[in-house]
């Protein structure tokens, strides 16, 4: 579900990158840091750590604190704009680019991102069935035959490339770059979400 506190999880969320860096640079609260908007120097950035489970850890004035890796243009800027947010989903950081990290910090950030950013590429759509308030999809995409279910209410999100964004109800993403390039039976069972 997109709530206010994961925006930066959706290119939907903003025109530009620099208006979701404006409104978030420095906002533990939500709200955005007057003093960055006005052109004053962004707070310096935490070293980034993992720890021996995976877990990403801040660490500023000596503290690590445990944080989330979302970046917030995944499509377009995917090296750039990520924000780091404590389990609440209070920014604590966000890195405009990930070369202004030191290098195990970026190494650390990237490697945290490659596991979040996982998103299999649906290449067919064998089967769709409708139960009570799923729909069970049955597909092949680059990485094998899969299945996964969405909530009947729950429709795909059209990103600016001319794909389509699926999210199922465990939370994995699954992506159509080009639906109007499916197969004969893909683009049947599909008619509903492409225009």
């Amino acid at each position: 579900m997109l709530t206010e506190q994961n925006v930066c999880q959706t290119e939907e969320s903003a025109s530009t990158p620099q208006e979701t860096a404006t409104r978030n640079v420095g906002a533990q609260d939500g709200a955005a840091d007057p003093s960055v908007a006005a052109g004053a120097p962004a707070p310096p950035l935490p070293r980034v750590t993992l720890g021996p489970n995976g877990e990403v850890f801040a660490e500023r004035e000596g503290k690590p604190a445990p944080v989330r890796v979302c970046c917030c243009f995944p499509w377009t800027e995917s090296r750039r704009y990520v924000s780091l947010r404590d389990y609440d989903g209070n920014e604590v950081a966000l890195v405009r680019d990930l070369g202004d990290l030191d290098r195990d910090s970026r190494l650390a950030v990237e490697q945290a991102l490659a596991e979040t950013g996982f998103v299999l590429e649906v290449e067919a759509i064998e089967s769709l069935v409708t139960e009570f308030e799923i729909r069970n999809w049955k597909v092949r995409t680059r990485q094998g035959a899969c299945t996964f279910q969405t909530e009947l209410d729950d429709w795909p999100r059209a990103l600016p490339g001319g794909g389509l964004l699926f999210r199922d109800v465990a939370g994995d993403l699954f992506h159509i770059p080009r639906p109007k390039e499916l197969d004969e039976k893909s683009l049947k069972l599909l008619w509903a979400f492409v225009d």
